[in-house]
């Protein structure tokens, strides 16, 4: 995920525990979605599309808050 930012990420992982815990929400909900769609974890196709969306908000989060650091040159 926006490895233009990798850097940065780091950065802001190490000091940002706002953007740190959104991060962690986002990948726990990529490796949920992983698993559902896999057939390890059972769901439904509603519950899968429903942890899509919102890990594309908090994607949409993380990705104005590198915006604004790079911006910042943080």
């Amino acid at each position: 995920m926006f490895p233009e930012y990798r850097e940065l990420i780091s950065r802001l992982k190490g000091h940002d525990i706002h953007f740190t815990r959104l991060f962690d929400k986002h990948n726990d909900l990529d490796q949920r979605i992983k698993n559902m769609e896999a057939q390890i974890q059972p769901s439904t196709q509603p519950e899968i599309e429903t942890l899509k969306k919102e890990k594309l908000l908090l994607k949409d989060q993380l990705y104005v808050i590198l915006k604004k650091a790079n911006e910042k040159g943080a």
